[in-house]
């Protein structure tokens, strides 16, 4: 059975996952850790529960989101996946980061890639890797079909969807990805957004005003 922790960090409110199972592997999604008591909120999760982190995935790359890479990948020695057409707006976050007063951000490097149809493995749990650009260039999701959930980052929200007012975004784009990607799974699939509280794709196919099956 997978687990999922999640944790509300940064000025920009933004979830961060922890994904774990019965085997004590873990991997750590979006990490938007900051402050360093938002750091200590995390490590103290993984060190209270015994786990081993063994992967850092990015949804996408956009500043709330990848606040804590450099921590993550110091602390626990692991590698950082993302997709390739997101570099541009990683590399750009430490150009934007001081004028959001984060000017002790880190920048990380990326160890792998990560392409649509590639499955992320850890302990006993897979994750389906969904492209969904639109947000962002290099947009991620991560479908776990055993424990019928995804995490999602900001593409779909509760009643909403991911902005397209920022460079390399676009709302037909964004559309195109929540239609073929999310509201082909099955409705009762829960959905972990990058922002606010859970969903499912059931109740955002029946409600959501803006982007319609």
């Amino acid at each position: 059975m997978t687990q999922i922790k999640s944790f509300v960090f940064n000025p920009f409110s933004e979830n961060t996952y922890v994904l774990y199972d019965e085997t004590g592997e873990a991997v750590i999604i979006d990490p938007g850790c900051y402050e360093q008591r938002e750091k200590d909120a995390l490590a103290g999760f993984i060190e209270q529960n015994n786990l081993k982190p063994v992967k850092l995935l990015n949804t996408h790359a956009h500043i709330d989101h990848v606040l804590g890479n450099a921590f993550v990948k110091r602390k626990y020695g692991i590698d950082l996946y993302l997709h390739e057409s997101d570099l541009p707006v990683l590399k750009a976050v430490a150009v934007l980061a001081p004028n959001y007063g984060m000017a002790a951000y880190e920048e990380a490097e990326v160890d792998h890639f990560l392409e649509a149809g590639q499955t992320i493995t850890f302990g006993n749990t897979e994750l389906e890797i969904r492209f969904v650009p639109g947000h962002a260039p290099g947009h991620l999701a991560f479908v776990n079909h055993a424990n019928r959930f995804v995490i999602g980052g900001d593409v779909l929200f509760r009643g909403s969807i991911g902005r397209t007012d920022f460079p390399l975004s676009d709302f037909e784009t964004l559309a195109r990805s929540i239609r073929t990607q999310f509201y082909t799974l099955p409705d009762d699939y829960t959905v972990y957004p990058g922002h606010m509280g859970t969903t499912t794709i059931g109740q955002e196919k029946k409600t959501n005003p803006f982007i319609r099956p």
